[in-house]
């Protein structure tokens, strides 16, 4: 055999190799797109259980709320024009408001404090955080109800101390933002701190010694690096202040009543279904579009600290 022949068989063997190869990709390739979607079998399980739990619940408050008692958008011109109804959407979302600027007032300081503190006062600073959360807020509630009684150990304090009161307390937008703000103050806390963690602890020394006065420093730097923080913990506290019922129900009065009260009052004791499901459905879309808004206002953020799009 001559070296042309083992060349040229050499050769074919290497052009046929070659021509069998792309078909063999494309073979691979098929067999490696056939396999992509297999894992998304893995969301099977939590779409049936959102779906199940979650959408078809949220698809019949939405039916009834046109349907119920007679096809038709009367139950939403009944929700904006009855003057009883508005002031309570006013009362819920000034409220909300008013718990979440407490909230960041009291957790701001606090969670700056963790920041700079030894690694075990933080631990312990973060266990009185989480140590409300432990307790049932009906048992908080309960013991809110105790202390601004008429009766109760602040207003005994308040009289024996400075010879006043007893001060109404209880029955109150201010008893029932003070239960509210115990509650909701560790979230506040954990997206602050969360936020204020990652920010180096050297820009305010270098912004002073670059002639920025503390205060102008703060405003400056410190606080804008915090603003995700902020955000987050702002937007949670006021989404779940929407929907409080058991502390406005025990530390409220007939004045106080909130729209969570309001759905319970038209289902369970007028039997107004539609009426109600029109408040939750009008409660829901207020809270996409909040979160819409504030998404729009953290550009170049996320509404949850450690969470990188």
């Amino acid at each position: 055999m001559t070296e042309s022949t083992v060349t040229g068989g050499t050769a074919t063997e290497r052009i046929a190799a070659q021509g069998a190869a792309p078909g063999a990709d494309a073979a691979g390739g098929r067999k490696r797109g056939a396999r992509n979607w297999r894992p998304l079998l893995l969301l099977v399980p939590a779409f049936v259980i959102v779906s199940l739990f979650f959408l078809a619940p949220l698809v019949d408050v939405f039916i009834r709320s046109v349907t119920d008692p007679v096809p038709g958008l009367q139950n939403y011109v009944w929700l904006f024009t009855t003057e009883a109804n508005l002031a309570v959407v006013v009362r819920t979302f000034g409220t909300a408001f008013l718990v979440t600027v407490v909230c960041l007032l009291l957790a701001y300081p606090y969670a700056y404090l963790m920041t700079i503190v030894s690694d075990r006062t933080r631990n312990l600073l973060q266990l009185f955080v989480m140590l409300p959360l432990w307790t049932s807020i009906l048992v908080r509630t309960l013991a809110w109800m105790v202390l601004l009684q008429d009766t109760g150990p602040i207003n005994g304090l308040l009289a024996a101390w400075f010879g006043i009161g007893p001060i109404p307390l209880i029955r109150t937008t201010f008893g029932v933002a003070l239960g509210m703000s115990q509650v909701l103050l560790p979230f506040m806390v954990l997206p602050l701190y969360s936020a204020m963690a990652k920010i180096d602890k050297r820009l305010l020394p270098a912004a002073s010694n670059l002639g920025a006065k503390p205060v102008t420093a703060f405003l400056t730097v410190y606080l804008p690096l915090s603003r995700p923080g902020i955000f987050a913990g702002s937007v949670t506290v006021f989404i779940l202040g929407l929907g409080f019922y058991i502390i406005p129900a025990l530390l409220g009065s007939s004045k106080e009543i909130m729209i969570s009260a309001l759905i319970q009052q038209q289902i369970s004791v007028f039997l107004m279904w539609g009426q109600g499901t029109a408040l939750g459905i009008f409660l829901l879309v207020c809270t996409i579009l909040l979160l819409v808004v504030v998404s729009r206002l953290n550009k170049g953020g996320s509404l949850f600290p450690g969470v990188n799009r």
